[in-house]
C-alpha cells in the first residue's frame, strides 16, 4: 500500500467515526430532551417524583408566614429559606400590601386546585381571571429574587446579598458590590503585558 492510500483510507476512517460520534451525541441528547420532558409531564400530572407531596397541597390556612412560606416554595421550587429573610420579606410584603395575607391563602387555595400549573406560568394563568392574585405571584417573586419590595417611590430593600438572583452563579461570579481588589483594578496593565 502506499502512502497516499493509507492517507485516504486514514480520512475515511476519521470521517466514519466522526460522523459515528456525531450520531451517537444527537441520539444521547434527543433520549435527555426525551426523559426530561416525560419527568416534567408526568411530575405535573401525578405530583412530585418519589411520592414526596408538594408543599403547596398541605398549605396552612391563613396568609401567616408560613402559609407565605408554603407559596414560596411552590413559586421558587426551594425547600428552604433563611429565617431572617423570610421574616423580613413576609413583613415588607404585608406592609406594602394590606391584601398581602389574604391574596397568600387565595392563592394556596389556588394552587391546590391547579397543582399541575408549573410556577412560572402561575402568573400567566392568574393574569386573565384574578389579576391582584397575579399581582402578588409577582410580588413574591421580586422580593426573593431581586430583594425588592414596593413600587417606585417607595421601594423597599430587604436583601441584596442574600437576594436569590445570584444563587446559579454563586460558584463562579463575585456579587457585583464586593471589589475583588482596590479601586479601579481594572484599568491596571496585568503584569507582564
Amino acid at each position: 500500500m502506499t502512502d497516499v492510500q493509507n492517507k485516504d483510507e486514514n480520512a475515511v476512517h476519521r470521517e466514519v467515526t466522526h460522523a459515528h460520534s456525531a450520531g451517537r451525541r444527537t441520539w444521547l441528547l434527543g433520549a435527555c430532551a426525551a426523559a426530561a420532558a416525560l419527568a416534567f409531564t408526568s411530575a405535573g400530572r401525578f405530583g412530585a417524583p418519589f411520592g414526596l407531596t408538594p408543599a403547596y397541597a398541605d398549605a396552612p390556612a391563613g396568609g401567616g408566614l408560613d402559609a407565605f412560606l408554603a407559596l414560596s416554595q411552590h413559586l421558587t421550587a426551594r425547600t428552604s429559606f433563611d429565617p431572617v429573610l423570610s421574616k423580613r420579606l413576609y413583613d415588607a410584603l404585608s406592609h406594602a400590601d394590606g391584601q398581602f395575607t389574604q391574596n397568600v391563602a387565595a392563592l394556596n387555595t389556588w394552587l391546590q386546585g391547579h397543582g399541575g400549573v408549573p410556577s412560572d406560568t402561575v402568573t400567566q394563568a392568574l393574569q386573565t381571571d384574578q389579576p391582584a392574585l397575579a399581582k402578588t405571584v409577582s410580588a413574591v417573586m421580586r422580593g426573593w429574587y431581586l430583594g425588592l419590595v414596593g413600587d417606585a417611590p417607595h421601594i423597599q430593600v430587604v436583601a441584596y446579598e442574600s437576594a436569590l438572583m445570584f444563587d446559579p452563579v454563586k460558584d463562579v461570579l463575585t456579587i457585583p458590590s464586593y471589589c475583588r481588589d482596590v479601586p479601579f483594578y481594572w484599568m491596571q496593565k496585568p503584569a507582564g503585558a
